[in-house]
């Protein structure tokens, strides 16, 4: 998805972009998608600290036993490690094991094919490295929903814009000239609202909707990997990710 050169979405050429900036994670919620959605720039931000118990290698599926995790084994992880420094580990056959519980998890889901052979296509990346498996994944997942045409993605790390936290996501919106940033709930905890305005940069945080959908395994649960969704409805599950933003005022 390294497609920087691409044209912003039909109809929003002349506006300011919307900007999103997010690390990477594993095959994850719709929510992200629907971040993704409304995007004209998507920023992959690999280039900072790996959190352990993040949702950077784990993603929750929903399974006739409840939920379960799937997760990336790491190898010699060290504390302070980049996303883009993190090995993963393969002395065991975490790639059959992943499979094997996607399979029986949608065992019954119309479209169980299509979201394993995104989860085939994204393991067979011949590399050790974690981000790489990250991003295939992402991608994957972008082009079966349809989310891939008018959009740029971009890696941070091709922009060579330092410092950290809020600063640095500022440096970054303004590389592209946006005039919103939208981001998930949990960069209230550090972003400074005010330096964005006074940059002229709009902050939105994500409104989810957590539209429900046909689901499997009991009542409708919104918090699992979009392989779920896509499992059920296909590439409609595009149809269900439709949420908007709420500015940062109403939000805080």
């Amino acid at each position: 998805m390294d497609d920087a050169g691409a044209p912003s979405r039909p109809g929003r050429a002349l506006a300011p972009p919307v900007v999103v900036i997010s690390q990477p994670m594993l095959f994850p919620w719709a929510g992200m998608f629907e971040q993704i959605r409304l995007a004209d720039v998507y920023v992959h931000y690999p280039d900072v600290q790996f959190s352990k118990g993040s949702f950077t290698n784990r993603v929750q599926v929903k399974t006739a036993g409840g939920s379960r995790w799937l997760t990336l084994p790491l190898r010699d992880l060290q504390l302070g490690q980049r996303i883009d420094e993190v090995l993963l580990d393969d002395r065991r056959d975490w790639r059959r094991s992943h499979l094997d519980l996607l399979a029986q998890a949608f065992d019954g889901a119309p479209f169980r094919d299509d979201a394993l052979d995104i989860v085939r296509s994204t393991y067979a990346t011949d590399s050790e490295r974690l981000l790489d498996i990250l991003l295939a994944g992402l991608d994957a997942c972008v082009r079966y929903l349809g989310f891939d045409a008018g959009r740029r993605f971009v890696d941070s790390r091709e922009l060579d814009i330092g410092g950290h936290g809020s600063a640095r996501v500022l440096e970054v919106v303004r590389r592209f000239e946006g005039a919103t940033y939208v981001t998930g709930h949990g960069a209230r905890n550090y972003l400074d609202h005010e330096a964005f305005e006074r940059a002229g940069v709009a902050v939105e945080y994500m409104d989810y909707r957590k539209t429900a959908h046909a689901q499997l395994h009991g009542p409708f649960t919104p918090h699992v990997s979009v392989l779920d969704p896509i499992a059920n409805l296909g590439r409609a599950a595009a149809g269900i990710i439709t949420s908007g933003t709420i500015h940062w005022r109403q939000f805080a």
